[in-house]
């Protein structure tokens, strides 16, 4: 597998106990009167919990004045959770100030692009970059740290909480200080920086870095590589203080691995996580479901780049929903059977941990009507009989626990300052979603019945059969030079719109788009065609595009034309091409495809890749594996909205869904199929012996 990251350290296991699929949730007493604390653990051993993360958001609890501490009631909790066999990934509680330190110190609130300043009262109420916060904070992890670093409970550290959800994008003065001095060492003088932003353009040259701001709302559009610096420095500044807690947490007990729950989710854009991965011990994510009609493969996509991140080894799913949340617009209840199918569709991409926001569903508060494992009905409800179950089959799954990905034919890269940059002011259209086109790819490949693993940019490409670079904004020549070193020693390179248009100081690439990759490829971009909401033009493929559309030239004679436009300024011009190379091919794409035209496309470009999926189930389920570098489990996830019949690939052993009577070897919907293999490849679809064992 590419990039296995070196040095990860799992949670630690109960002494003498194996490895084991961990079970849990956000657990918060601290809301409860203690007499209901004993009834949690009995329900909690009666569902199958084994894992609570404890102590999220409970600063003001545990320090209620600045030179006041009060840590009896956690002493309990966590003895309580050890005498019954429950571990605890213990936070550090530094996500939510108390009252007292922002009365104390309003300046560690954030200040937004106007100036004005974020109020308590809410949560992550404090500025990444404040060293009063950063003192006050520190101060917590230190006392945690000594007192509970021996304590048997206590499996791993849980730093902050999902860092930077609500406070990524500070313009406070202390984050101008700290974005000067960031800048001073990533440019080193004034000419560097000045050449780096393009200050010539609108008289922007700086004389001084004390002159230097962040980009807060401006009288026209802010400098481009000033916004994409902001948000390079704005995550930089957020991991620093992931950075400084572990350290505490490393000084004073450094055999419990340390995490932070990561956001990898639709609507998160500011942390680039590809950049923390290598600072945590193993990759948390929390992830929560949008009813969009793609969310399953959404899921599906969010667990596969969690699983990037980590560079195939096993994750931890911190945090998902039983059912609604109480965040969105309208927050719809999951159907029957998407609590199981939902957290097994994770644990097939790699989660070797499934826990939830949050145990005991809250009484008061913003999050009252977040569902939870117990519900406000209590133990006699649907919720809670389906979480017990949930926790049942994770316990037959033991023997997957510790296993990693199985590496994909297939990768789809995928790159967070695309994606910043991608979608600034003062572009082609703002119509553009960049997760958006990157997940639309990711599909067609499902579409085909191919798995693929989705990856930061930076990942080793080895090992791989076709790479696909959806709207690679960002492309520094680096970046070019791996995919064309890929292309041309036998790869298949899919390169689709919006790639190549800047390198990475966001400057266009000049003599044609997608800049340094038009030799590869063959062609090059004179113009971005843009379409207007309602406007379509069609493809000889079949196809339309209602988004992006580009004038293409060919400059390499021996380029093939797989389809042109057939109607408006572009008709009779190469829209989709493809370049032979030494054993390999490099084609482009330039213009959104729907999703027919996009599956036929990764089937010509995956044409010599073997199958393994039967032909009848291509499109209907998703196949993932996981490999314990002997045994091998798949896991068959149901993409439609009726049962499908897997007997062609293998019966399950046993069905729990939507429908449990679905009948032997069928998949209900929602569904996932756990099936253990030994594989034996053939020319089309994998021959494989396959034993049964579990679908959710």
């Amino acid at each position: 597998m590419p990039d296995s990251r070196t040095g990860v350290r799992w949670v630690r296991s109960p002494a003498g106990s194996p490895r084991r699929l961990l079970f849990g949730a956000d657990y918060n007493p601290e809301q409860w009167e203690r007499k209901v604390w004993r009834e949690d653990v009995r329900l909690m051993r009666q569902a199958g919990v084994n894992i609570v993360s404890v102590g999220i958001f409970s600063w003001s609890q545990l320090q209620p004045a600045a030179d006041e501490w009060t840590f009896g009631w956690l002493d309990d909790v966590l003895d309580l959770l050890h005498a019954n066999g429950i571990s605890a990934d213990l936070a550090t509680a530094t996500a939510s100030p108390p009252p007292w330190l922002t009365t104390r110190h309003p300046e560690i609130l954030p200040l937004n692009e106007r100036g004005e300043v974020l109020s308590p009262g809410g949560r992550q109420h404090w500025r990444p970059t404040s060293p009063i916060f950063r003192e006050y904070a520190l101060e917590l992890v230190r006392k945690l740290a000594q007192r509970y670093a021996a304590h048997p409970a206590v499996v791993a550290w849980h730093i902050n909480n999902e860092i930077g959800c609500h406070n990524a994008w500070d313009h406070s003065s202390d984050a101008t200080v700290a974005f000067r001095e960031w800048l001073r060492e990533r440019y080193t003088d004034l000419d560097g920086l000045n050449r780096a932003w393009g200050t010539a353009f609108w008289s922007q040259r700086y004389s001084s870095f004390d002159e230097i701001l962040t980009p807060r709302l401006a009288a026209a559009h802010p400098n481009p590589s000033q916004q994409l610096d902001f948000k390079r420095f704005s995550s930089d500044a957020l991991k620093g203080h992931l950075q400084a807690e572990r350290a505490i947490l490393r000084q004073w007990s450094p055999e419990i691995p340390v995490t932070t729950n990561f956001m990898v989710m639709d609507g998160i854009t500011a942390m680039n996580y590809a950049d923390w991965a290598d600072d945590v011990d193993f990759v948390s994510n929390d992830h929560y479901v949008t009813f969009k009609p793609t969310a399953r493969d959404e899921l599906s996509f969010s667990a596969n780049l969690t699983s990037g991140l980590a560079g195939g080894s096993p994750w931890f799913l911190m945090e998902h929903s039983t059912s609604a949340v109480n965040w969105q617009p309208v927050n719809l209840a999951k159907p029957e059977g998407a609590l199981a199918a939902d957290a097994l569709a994770h644990v097939a991409h790699g989660a070797d941990a499934v826990c939830y926001f949050q145990w005991r569903q809250s009484r008061a508060g913003a999050e009252k009507f977040h569902s939870a494992m117990l519900p406000h009905a209590g133990e006699d409800s649907d919720i809670f009989r389906d979480v017990s179950r949930l926790g049942e089959t994770l316990a037959a799954l033991h023997e997957v626990a510790g296993s990693r990905r199985k590496q994909a034919p297939v990768a789809i890269l995928f790159d967070w300052e695309s994606w910043w940059a991608s979608e600034q002011d003062s572009h082609h259209t703002s119509r553009f979603r960049y997760r958006d086109e990157v997940l639309d790819w990711y599909r067609a490949v499902l579409d085909g019945g191919h798995r693929a693993d989705v990856i930061p940019v930076s990942s080793s490409l080895e090992g791989y059969r076709v790479v696909i670079a959806p709207a690679v904004h960002v492309l520094p020549r680096a970046l070019a030079h791996r995919l064309t070193h890929f292309a041309e020693t036998g790869g298949h390179l899919l390169v689709a719109f919006n790639t190549g248009l800047v390198d990475e100081n966001d400057h266009a690439w000049l003599g044609g788009y997608p800049g340094p990759l038009r030799n590869v490829l063959g062609i090059g971009v004179q113009e971005i065609r843009p379409l207007l909401e309602g406007q379509r033009t069609s493809l000889s493929y079949g196809s339309h595009a209602g988004l992006w559309t580009e004038k293409l030239d060919i400059v390499d004679p021996s380029v093939e034309v797989l389809a042109r436009y057939t109607d408006g300024e572009l008709s009779g011009r190469p829209a989709i091409t493809r370049r032979r190379t030494a054993g390999g091919t490099a084609s482009y794409v330039s213009a959104d495809l729907d999703d027919a035209a996009r599956a036929r496309l990764i089937e010509h470009v995956a044409a010599d890749v073997p199958n393994e999926l039967p032909r009848d189930l291509r499109g209907k389920v998703e196949l993932t594996v996981r490999s314990d570098g002997v045994n091998e489990t798949a896991f068959l996830i149901n993409r439609t909205s009726a049962p499908v019949d897997i007997t062609a690939y293998g019966t399950p052993h046993t069905i729990v869904g939507a429908d449990g009577n679905s009948g032997p070897g069928l998949l209900p919907s929602p569904g996932v199929a756990v099936v253990s293999v030994t594989s034996h490849p053939s020319d089309d679809v994998a021959s494989v012996d396959r034993r049964p064992v579990m679908t959710a």
